[in-house]
């Protein structure tokens, strides 16, 4: 139990110097909220529906685009890591686009689908397709040359040996990949918003902040912050699930 509470003591600690900060005159200044504020800057948001209405935009996007680049990383990585001749010629192609940063690419995708959710779904699912992409590339290849041999000789299919030997052997690194590509979703997303998209939590902040609305300004940050460690705890609980368990792998011996 005191290992779980553990995590807290960084946020209260600055949650303490943050409320000192406010009450020493020669510190404060008119940009820092009090606290207090902010918390009834975020209970006023959440009764109206507004905070979730914006958490709600920004998790459309942010989901959407993990989800291509979780369907586009994995088969992409799965096909490159069992053809490694593929790889070899596909390969200089993916170390090209890789470094481009994704908000580079705002300007191309806002020409081409407009503001809204497509914009910035695409510029999502640009940013979370690498790492995807990557991780699985080496988990495939990390499999064991005795399960394919398996396969040959089982006389299966490309189908059957992909989704019966290959995704099972590899899901759990695979996995690793996925957990990183949601929390990059999110921060690709909000950043978006902040930048140029018309909606979502960056947008809801900074049109808080042109409106010298400090608070609420606060208030939404804070919120991001909550739910990107919203994801990262889901995402966790999900990998450990999905991982195998040392007793599964050694067959229950010690």
């Amino acid at each position: 139990m005191r290992r779980k509470w553990l995590g807290a003591v960084v946020p209260v600690a600055l949650l303490c110097i943050w409320e000192a900060i406010w009450h020493i005159e020669a510190l404060r200044m008119e940009s820092v909220s009090h606290p207090w504020e902010v918390a009834i800057a975020f209970y006023r948001g959440w009764l109206d529906g507004s905070i979730l209405l914006l958490t709600l935009q920004t998790f459309e996007s942010a989901l959407l685009g993990f989800a291509i680049a979780a369907a586009i990383g994995v088969a992409v990585g799965v096909f490159l890591g069992l053809a490694p001749r593929a790889e070899r010629i596909v390969g200089p192609s993916i170390d090209l686009m890789r470094p481009v940063p994704s908000v580079a690419l705002i300007p191309l995708a806002l020409m081409i689908y407009g503001f809204g959710v497509r914009m910035e779904a695409s510029i999502v699912a640009f940013a979370c397709v690498w790492p995807v992409l990557i991780v699985t590339i080496a988990a495939v290849r990390s499999i064991d040359p005795g399960l394919l041999e398996v396969a040959r000789v089982l006389q299966m299919t490309a189908a059957e040996r992909t989704f019966k030997i290959v995704l099972p052997a590899a899901a759990g690194r695979i996995a690793v990949g996925l957990q990183l590509a949601l929390a990059i979703s999110l921060v690709v997303a909000v950043t978006v918003e902040i930048v140029i998209n018309p909606r979502g939590l960056g947008y809801g902040m900074m049109s808080a902040q042109q409106s010298m609305h400090f608070d609420k300004m606060y208030a939404q940050l804070l919120w991001i912050g909550v739910v990107g460690w919203g994801l990262s705890f889901l995402s966790q609980k999900a990998l450990d699930r999905w991982s195998p368990q040392p007793e599964a792998v050694h067959g229950g011996r010690p």
